[in-house]
């Protein structure tokens, strides 16, 4: 069994800082890519960043040069520092795994519960 745990969400000013991060438990041989996706009121689910296990990264265009995703591959975590904050940026994040290569089991998918970033003065 894989599971995802994200932590480091809150309340923060507009203009202030978060780090979030997520760890991945469980016997876990690797991980192809761990990302980032939000989910705001009112809207769809989308991707905010994720790093390929070979330290490529993408972003979406409304945070880019905002926010830096990293991992650590012996670790299983991957780390979302997010600076400039806006409003807009008011959402639950949601920690994702894919291609989860575990000694009985892969796993296409894994999704954490989610954390509650509130922007707001």
């Amino acid at each position: 069994q894989v599971q995802l745990v994200e932590s480091g969400g809150g309340l923060v000013q507009p203009g202030g800082s978060l780090r979030l991060s997520c760890a991945a438990s469980g016997n876990i041989f690797s991980i192809y890519i761990m990302g980032w996706y939000r989910q705001g009121p009112g809207n769809q689910r989308e991707l905010v960043a994720a790093i390929h296990s070979g330290g490529s990264t993408n972003y979406a265009d409304s945070v880019k040069g905002r926010f830096t995703i990293s991992r650590d591959n012996a670790k299983n975590t991957v780390l979302l520092q997010m600076n400039s904050l806006k409003p807009e940026d008011t959402a639950v994040y949601l920690c994702n795994a894919q291609d989860v290569v575990t000694p009985g089991h892969r796993y296409l998918e894994v999704w954490g519960q989610g954390t509650l970033v509130t922007v707001s003065s």
